[in-house]
């Protein structure tokens, strides 16, 4: 009787041992493009910064969103102290649900302590509806809290002031950036506000503006480095994060952000790691 032979299968796992590793490997980058803070420095070279104030640095914090990294937020903390910045600006969107409000204290201590911070409001504060509360827990850590108004900073004969706006989304009579600029008298100014309108900016008389609001682009285009969507769910946004010369002599610094929208849902960044600019002004 002649025998018979049964072919074995071979190799069917091996297809779904690569998935599983793919997407073992994509959820790991996943977590630390969205947890590791990219540190960088930015220079700024202004011809009317006064050499009283070459070599300020600032930290630029925005679009947080109740995100933390590390307990307590103690390694944003560490991130912004191994900078050494003489200032720290905060462009809004801390958070963007109440129950996010009570991890901000430990937050502003830590950086309260590091150097002066200052803080204006992002559109998210103002939909949970509860930005006077905000304003005053800020206030009680020893934060600056801008709203349409401005501080003076004096060195020498140098005057530099540092001015602030409330969000769009806040009362319909709030003071505008350029009337706030014209209540300003001195030798440099800069000015912290949310929306990346960064055009806007260049007719407001300020000589550098700090806003953030458009999170990089969300999505970022590997090696061309591009943001692919802005907040109004357009493509490819002009400014999705850096430095811009937006007139004569005017710039514009747009940060990509620390964290992403918790609501209507918890989004994520993809290529585009939280961001932290250092920048640096120098007299050109």
């Amino acid at each position: 009787m002649a025998k018979r032979y049964h072919r074995q299968k071979r190799g069917c796992a091996a297809p779904f041992f690569v998935l599983i590793l793919l997407f073992i490997v994509g959820g790991l980058y996943l977590y630390w493009d969205n947890n590791t803070i990219a540190v960088h420095e930015e220079t700024i070279y202004a011809e009317n910064l006064p050499a009283e104030f070459d070599g300020l640095r600032i930290a630029h914090l925005s679009d947080l969103h109740g995100k933390e990294f590390g307990e307590n937020n103690s390694l944003l903390i560490e991130q912004v102290a191994n900078a050494q910045p003489d200032v720290i600006f905060i462009t809004g969107d801390l958070i963007d649900q109440e129950s996010q409000y009570e991890r901000l204290g430990v937050l502003m201590d830590g950086l309260t302590a590091i150097a002066p911070t200052y803080y204006v409001t992002g559109n998210h504060e103002w939909a949970v509806r509860k930005v006077p509360e905000l304003k005053t827990l800020l206030r009680e850590h020893n934060v600056q809290v801008l709203s349409d108004e401005y501080e003076l900073w004096n060195r020498g004969d140098a005057t530099l002031a540092i001015a602030g706006v409330d969000d769009p989304n806040g009362p319909a009579d709030q003071k505008t950036g350029p009337e706030l600029r014209g209540e300003i008298n001195a030798d440099f100014t800069l000015l912290l506000s949310h929306r990346d309108t960064v055009e806007e900016y260049a007719s407001w008389g300020y000589d550098v503006v700090f806003c953030g609001h458009g999170h990089g682009g969300i999505f970022r285009i590997p090696i061309i480095d591009r943001g692919l969507i802005s907040t109004n769910r357009t493509l490819f946004p002009k400014y999705d994060g850096g430095i811009y010369e937006i007139g004569n002599g005017v710039f514009c610094c747009v940060s990509r952000g620390l964290g992403s929208n918790t609501v209507p849902i918890h989004a994520f960044r993809l290529f585009n790691r939280p961001d932290l600019p250092i920048v640096t002004l120098r007299t050109a």
